[in-house]
């Protein structure tokens, strides 16, 4: 099961005129004896959400305020992400006539078309906050703090991971924490830009649009959904034509296969750092300690001292840390058991949870023997998010080599591999004549196409761009640096300190604003002089000079630019 949880929004979404209905209670109800989690996201105080739906209890958690607060039903416990709004704003909205003014525990909430007014004041008090909206709403929040940040905090307290949910919404607000989720879907009622940015569009409004999603997710848990979400794919590599490679996160097995030196590492190292940037989990089993200096996941074990299966389930319980088994203190001999055991563990953990999303095991010839009369009994009927690796792929056990989608073979003679491999199958791979690689270069078949295999070029290891996407995505760039979104008469001063920042601004300032950032070049310089990306910036300028595009479809396209590049950047 790929999606373990189902975020959704409640006016405009699961609920019409404030109030849920029956039905959609029922399917949400299915949902859950599903074994899937239900969190709430909403723009709603929760002493108003109480008083309006009395079924809270069917939640995991609620996330309320647009991101600001959230709650556990079960227990009743709250946690805040943001501070009380200074009494000197609020004060100072009423005196300049915006009414109403309502007052939660952090967000300022009122109407249009009292934005500007409080953009404002914001300005002449000098205070951090920004202002989205929801359709007519206004609401004021802390600097950072949105429906994503809310999302992420409730994902971290159940131990799941962004990768396993699925985001349902209608309205401005819900652009952040649908980018957070692996599966974005917007109901028919939703804005016309949310849904230009959803993987799918219900054909119902509201709470029949929900129930319509909730039926899709029992009936193949979105399955069909997959050539929509290639955004989330991970690059192997370039064919000769420049054509990318990728590698489907979900629901895929691979073998790579070549002799010692030949470049498996190189390419399994781009695979596990690619992975780690994207924050899909991953648990490394490597028997001769080659990843021990693998700097995006917690090695356990060493020469001197033997893992315990207990130890890698308690660091995969925590979504965004990735282990390294090290069965170098492990006898040669008993490898393999150690190997047997961990493997259902694992299986079942991942049952439950969808993690790790990927498992990568080394030397697989000698952890999975022919030989082994376990691996049989072991080994899941379907292998998926799983990676093999190994020099003797012929020694290793028949039901794993079975379970295969992809193969990539480096070295000499690589087809002969493939086709050994094929052959096991009673598959012909079309076009499969002798090959001789350059340096870097592998070739790889992917089972039930009709398409010949292929080579192409992998992609080296990217430390440096990985930490370089982090500190402009996440930190925390110096005043004289960020963005600042003035306006064309300079009446705002929203300060954007990282691309997540820049992409909530830029969702909640108004068109008059948006434009005039756009025609002055200014969105294609910031991301050239400092954000220090060139191909963004040169697509950014083309978004910048197209006068065929609306006000709609450029914030569309920035936003696309951003995330291509800054993948869970809000």
């Amino acid at each position: 099961m790929r999606y373990h949880a189902l975020a959704c929004d409640y006016d405009g979404t699961i609920a019409h005129n404030g109030r849920v209905d029956p039905e959609t209670i029922a399917a949400l109800v299915r949902l859950r004896d599903s074994g899937r989690r239900l969190i709430l996201v909403t723009g709603r105080e929760l002493k108003d959400l109480l008083t309006v739906f009395p079924h809270i209890e069917l939640f995991d958690r609620v996330v309320a305020e647009n991101g600001a607060l959230v709650h556990c039903p079960a227990t009743r416990q709250e946690k805040l992400l943001g501070e009380r709004p200074p009494e000197p704003f609020v004060r100072a909205l009423r005196e300049r006539g915006v009414s109403p003014v309502a007052v939660g525990r952090v967000i300022v909430a009122t109407w249009k078309p009292h934005e500007t007014t409080v953009l404002e004041v914001i300005r002449d008090l000098g205070l951090e906050l920004h202002v989205t909206f929801n359709k007519d709403a206004v609401m004021v929040l802390p600097a950072g703090v949105s429906k994503a940040t809310g999302l992420a905090e409730a994902l971290r307290e159940l131990g799941l991971s962004a990768h396993n949910v699925v985001g349902v919404g209608d309205a401005e607000n819900d652009h952040a924490f649908l980018r957070l989720s692996e599966c974005r879907v917007a109901v028919a009622n939703a804005l016309p830009m949310l849904k230009d940015a959803a993987d799918l569009v219900t054909r119902g409004d509201e709470g029949a649009g929900v129930r319509e999603l909730i039926e899709r997710l029992l009936a193949d848990d979105l399955r069909d959904l997959e050539p929509r979400l290639e955004r989330h794919n991970i690059l192997l590599g370039t064919r000769t034509d420049g054509t990318e490679v990728l590698l489907q996160p979900h629901g895929i097995s691979v073998l790579l296969v070549g002799s010692s030196g030949s470049g498996k590492s190189r390419l399994a190292a781009g695979v596990l750092e690619r992975l780690a940037e994207c924050e899909y989990q991953f648990c490394v089993v490597d028997p001769e300690g080659d990843y021990s200096e693998l700097a995006e996941a917690i090695v356990l074990g060493d020469s001197q001292r033997e893992p315990s299966v207990a130890e890698v389930l308690d660091i995969l319980a925590k979504p965004w840390e990735n282990v390294v088994v090290n069965l170098l203190g492990i006898a040669v001999e008993r490898r393999p058991a150690f190997f047997h055991a961990l493997l259902p563990q694992l299986q079942e953990f991942r049952a439950a949870t969808g993690r790790p999303h990927w498992i990568v095991v080394d030397e697989a010839h000698h952890l999975l023997p022919a030989s082994s009369p376990v691996a049989a009994l072991t080994l899941p009927r379907e292998l998926e998010g799983i990676l093999f690796i190994t020099v003797h792929p012929q020694l290793m056990a028949a039901p794993a080599l079975s379970a295969i989608d992809l193969m990539i073979a480096v070295g000499r003679s690589p087809e002969s591999r493939i086709r050994a491999w094929s052959a096991m199958l009673g598959l012909q791979p079309a076009g499969l004549e002798p090959t001789t690689l350059e340096p870097g270069e592998a070739l790889a078949w992917k089972r039930g196409e009709d398409s010949p295999a292929f080579r192409f070029q992998m992609a080296s290891p990217r430390g440096v761009r990985r930490r370089h996407q982090r500190k402009y995505a996440e930190g925390k760039i110096p005043d004289y640096h960020s963005f600042y979104f003035r306006g064309p008469h300079g009446k705002l001063n929203l300060r954007a300190q990282n691309l997540n920042l820049f992409l909530q601004l830029a969702d909640g300032v108004d068109d008059a604003t948006w434009l005039h950032h756009l025609r002055r070049g200014d969105y294609s310089r910031w991301f050239r002089d400092v954000i220090r990306d060139e191909d963004l910036a040169a697509e950014a300028s083309r978004v910048e000079r197209d006068p065929q595009l609306d006000t709609q479809a450029t914030r569309a396209a920035i936003h696309a630019a951003v995330e291509q590049r800054y993948t869970h950047s809000a």
